[in-house]
C-alpha cells in the first residue's frame, strides 16, 4: 500500500480492493460517513478476484490517511493506495477520455500529455520503440504502448499500479488517434478552378509509369524549378525514391488516369520538422492543384505531429511561398538562399474543399 503523507489534503483519491459481494461498498460508505468523509466520486474497476473501487473523498479536518486505512481494513478490505487528488478530476471517465481524444486529434503533438491525463499517470514519455522494454513492468507501475513502427509511449505511475480496464481505455484512445491520423492520408476528391475533378491520394510504386509520363509532359523550366538541375525526364532510378521516400510519403494529384501533380513530405530525424516539395504539370498550373497539394501535405504533417515545414526553392522565386499562403498557412518570407519555413502551429493547416 502507498501512503504518500500524513497531512490531510483537500481531496484524496482512495483505491480499495474488496470482494465483489453485495453490501461491501455500502459498508465502506457508512464507515467513511462515520469518519465525516464526504464522497465526491466513485469509479469501479474490475480486477481478478474482486473489484477495485476508486473513491474520491473530502476528508474530515484532522483525519489522517493512516486512520482512514485502518477503518477500511476493519471492514475486511484492502486499501491499496491513498494519494492527493484535485476536484477538477471529478468528471465522468468516458467523457474525460473523449474530451482528451478530441484535443489529441486537434494537436497530435499532445498525445503523451493526453495519455497521462487519461491514465492519471505521473509521467508519460516518448521513446524509440527499440528502447521501450515492454517487459519491464515494475510491478504494474510501468506500461509501454507501441504507437507506430518506430516510437512508443512509456507511462509510469508511482501511487498505484495500472489495472486492465485503464490499459484497455488507453489502448482504445491510441487506436482512435491512429485511425484519425490514417484517415487524413485517405484519398480526397476536389474540384479545380476550371471545374475539373481531381483526386489527391498517396503515391505507390505502381504509379511509376504515370509519374514518369507526367515528367515527360513537363517543361524543362518546370523541372528545373523543382529539381534545381537541368533534366528533360525523370530518371527511372529516381522514380521509386520519389514515390516512396525514406520515412516520408508522396501525394499525387490525379485526373482520370493521369498524374498531374506530385508532392513529397519527408520528416526529419525527430519528426517535428518535415521537408515539403511540389511539382505540377505545366498545363495544370495556376488552377489550384499546387495549393491543394500543399494544404493536404500540411494537414498530414500536422496529424503526424510535425510542427514546422521547410521547402527549398530557387533564390528569387516565390512560387511556393505564394502557394503556401493560398493554402491558408503562415510561411515566413523566404531566405536569400531560397529556404522557406512554415510554422504549422501559427496557422491551423486546413484542406480546401474547393480549389
Amino acid at each position: 500500500m502507498v501512503v504518500e503523507d500524513e497531512v490531510s489534503s483537500v481531496v484524496w483519491r482512495v483505491r480499495i480492493r474488496m470482494d465483489d459481494h453485495p453490501g461491501m461498498l455500502a459498508r465502506i460508505a457508512i464507515r467513511m460517513a462515520d469518519l465525516e468523509c464526504n464522497i465526491l466520486g466513485l469509479n469501479v474497476l474490475p480486477v481478478p478476484g474482486g473489484v477495485l473501487d476508486e473513491v474520491v473523498i473530502r476528508p474530515a479536518t484532522g483525519l489522517t490517511k493512516e486512520q482512514l486505512v485502518a477503518a477500511i481494513q476493519a471492514e475486511g478490505c484492502e486499501c491499496s493506495c491513498i494519494t492527493d487528488a484535485d476536484v477538477r478530476e471529478l468528471v465522468d471517465a468516458s467523457a474525460a477520455t473523449l474530451t482528451a481524444a478530441a484535443r489529441a486529434v486537434d494537436d497530435p503533438s499532445r498525445r503523451a500529455e493526453v495519455l497521462r491525463e487519461v491514465l492519471t499517470a505521473d509521467l508519460v514519455t516518448v521513446v524509440p520503440l527499440a528502447e521501450a522494454n515492454p517487459a519491464r513492468v515494475e510491478g504494474g507501475h510501468r506500461v509501454v504502448f507501441a504507437v507506430d513502427g518506430e516510437t512508443a509511449l512509456v507511462a509510469r505511475r508511482r501511487w498505484a499500479p495500472f489495472v486492465q480496464l485503464e490499459l484497455t481505455r488507453a489502448e482504445a484512445l491510441l487506436a482512435l488517434l491512429d485511425g484519425a491520423r490514417r484517415n487524413v492520408s485517405s484519398p480526397l476528391a476536389l474540384t479545380c478552378a476550371d471545374g475539373a475533378a481531381v483526386v489527391l491520394r498517396e503515391g505507390k510504386p505502381a504509379d511509376a509509369e504515370a509519374v514518369s509520363a507526367m515528367h515527360a509532359r513537363c517543361s524543362m523550366t518546370t523541372l528545373f524549378a523543382r529539381y534545381h538541375t537541368g533534366m528533360r525526364t525523370m530518371p527511372r532510378r529516381w522514380l521509386h525514391r520519389l514515390l516512396v521516400p525514406p520515412r516520408g510519403m508522396s501525394l499525387l494529384a490525379v485526373c482520370g488516369r493521369e498524374v498531374i501533380g506530385v508532392g513529397q513530405l519527408i520528416p526529419g530525424a525527430t519528426g517535428e520538422i518535415a521537408e515539403v516539395s511540389l511539382l505540377v504539370e505545366d498545363g495544370w498550373q495556376r488552377n489550384g492543384v499546387g495549393t491543394a497539394l500543399m494544404g493536404r501535405l500540411a494537414e498530414i504533417a500536422a496529424a503526424r505531429g510535425c510542427r514546422r515545414l521547410v521547402a527549398v526553392s530557387l533564390p528569387g522565386r516565390d512560387g511556393i511561398y505564394r502557394t503556401a499562403q493560398r493554402a491558408g498557412l503562415a510561411p515566413e518570407p523566404p531566405e536569400e538562399e531560397g529556404l522557406l519555413r512554415i510554422d504549422l502551429e501559427a496557422a491551423g493547416a486546413r484542406v480546401l474543399s474547393e480549389l
